[in-house]
């Protein structure tokens, strides 16, 4: 954080003041006047409203990202990267009241809401720099009287689609590199969770991001996506959500062949071998399972246990799911807070109904929390197999199903065999097994001895159905340019 920053005024960031769209620099309701409401999943209460926008609204978002993209391309990387600092350091600054309104809106603990902010302005402060370094190349030539190069130049407005489980982080990954590139954009956030979204707008305008250079609106997601995605002004769009939104708005924007960037749905195994370091394996899957409630793309869904170590892990790991603190995420010492809404947490009671039925048993939890209708109790399954619904679908909540495994070959079989690919995890201490699984899990991203994989400095993304590209790292910044090769004669 720069001095400046740190000494000047804090911002007005309260609900009450997020109930405005953010559109070419202007704070602006819905053409309709209709608002929609923003619950607290906690408690069930109305924290603030913001506006129902359609097609019309977004179309003139579209039109204001379009008009500011000659000034903002036409800016030097330096100069970007000054402004991407300035909003940075505004996050920085104010992390504890956006963690707060972001909890409120979402329903994770306080702490994660913490994280969540400091790595949104961690995507910030990493693009702010790399887009200074989006570098051409020289091209030897072929022939003594031209020159070839390469050079990258921004693709244009950027259509952005966004999750509620990470209403600011995904935001700021997909914004950080755009904006440094030379790209303007346009987002759509859930409409679970626009308040994270419109924070960040203000902070954006307080930090000198210059009018329609970014946009949020918020409203209908049909109506938003269909105007974003049949825009032949919007040259990409990029999403983070589930595959089969995914692939419908792959299928959208095919009419105008956009680039797209899908971030979409994942069934991560975490596999335990029976020479891994047994309490570091526990906390792993503890973490990796149960953050924010399991409501991760990056959760993990699936565990395999060697059976040396396998009864071992299960006591030690149900011993630890059960004293899991649940509550309330604004209170003090939560550890796994409310699902997004009571519909998600209903969803597991069918999960589990399924898997008991097909001879599961329940170790931990099991039941609806009794802290409220939107609460699960962490739950573990033993005896489960790779047939459960739970196993083969993104459960996206609190049950971890826990399977044995006798040997490589078949935990790597049983890890691969899946229409996704985000992310695995696997715990071991032998080298060559780690290099093994590393190499043949089909997934885009691995934990070895590790659960938290998201960083700024990394590529994030998956293969098979888990998407399309990269966000974080330079390989984030190419998303975002286009490669436009230049060949210049008459040079004898």
């Amino acid at each position: 954080m720069t001095l400046a920053t740190a000494s000047s005024a804090r911002v007005d960031l309260t609900a009450a003041t997020l109930d405005r769209a953010f559109v070419g620099g202007r704070w602006l309701g819905a053409d309709s006047g209709e608002d929609i409401p923003v619950v607290d999943p906690a408690t069930g209460e109305v924290i603030g409203s913001v506006p129902r926008m359609g097609r019309m609204e977004t179309l003139a978002a579209i039109e204001a990202a379009h008009g500011a993209w000659g000034p903002w391309r036409a800016r030097t990387a330096g100069e970007r990267s000054a402004v991407l600092r300035r909003w940075a350091d505004l996050v920085y600054l104010h992390q504890e009241r956006l963690a707060e309104l972001l909890t409120a809106e979402q329903g994770k603990p306080l702490a994660e809401s913490r994280a969540e902010i400091g790595a949104s302005a961690g995507f910030l402060t990493w693009f702010a720099e790399e887009g200074r370094r989006a570098y051409g190349r020289t091209i030897p030539t072929d022939r003594a009287d031209r020159r070839l190069s390469v050079i990258r130049q921004p693709i244009g407005v950027v259509a952005a689609i966004t999750p509620w489980n990470f209403p600011s982080s995904m935001i700021t990954r997909k914004a950080g590199p755009a904006l440094a590139a030379g790209c303007t954009m346009v987002v759509k956030p859930s409409e679970e969770t626009p308040l994270s979204a419109l924070a960040l707008a203000r902070l954006a305008e307080e930090a000198g991001v210059p009018a329609g250079v970014f946009n949020v609106v918020t409203g209908a997601a049909r109506e938003i996506g269909g105007a974003l995605t049949g825009s032949h002004l919007v040259r990409k769009l990029t999403f983070t959500g589930s595959t089969a939104v995914g692939k419908l708005l792959a299928e959208q924007s095919a009419a105008t062949v956009k680039r797209v960037s899908l971030e979409l749905g994942g069934n991560a195994p975490f596999i335990v071998c029976d020479d891994a370091d047994l309490d570091a394996a526990v906390e792993g899957a503890l973490r990796s399972k149960f953050r924010n409630a399991g409501q991760a793309c990056v959760a993990t869904n699936r565990i395999y246990v060697q059976d040396g170590i396998h009864d071992r892990f299960v006591a030690a790991f149900t011993d630890r799911v059960r004293e899991l603190a649940v509550g309330a995420g604004a209170a003090p010492g939560t550890e796994v807070g409310s699902m997004i809404n009571a519909g998600a947490a209903a969803a597991m009671s069918a999960l589990l109904d399924e898997a008991v039925g097909a001879g599961a048993r329940i170790a931990a939890g099991g039941a609806p929390h009794p802290q409220g209708a939107a609460f699960f109790a962490p739950t573990v399954l033993v005896n489960a197999d790779d047939e459960m619904e739970c196993c083969r679908e993104e459960t996206f909540g609190p049950i971890a199903p826990v399977m044995r495994f006798h040997d490589d070959a078949e935990a790597i079989r049983r890890a691969n065999a899946t229409a996704y690919g985000l992310v695995a995890y696997c715990y071991t201490t032998d080298y060559r097994r780690l290099t093994r699984f590393a190499e043949e899990l089909e997934f885009g991203m691995v934990g070895m001895n590790d659960f938290s994989v998201s960083t700024e400095v990394a590529p994030f993304g998956g293969v098979k159905e888990s998407g399309i590209g990269r966000e974080g790292s330079d390989y984030g910044l190419d998303e975002y340019t286009e490669i436009k090769y230049v060949c210049t004669g008459g040079m004898s």
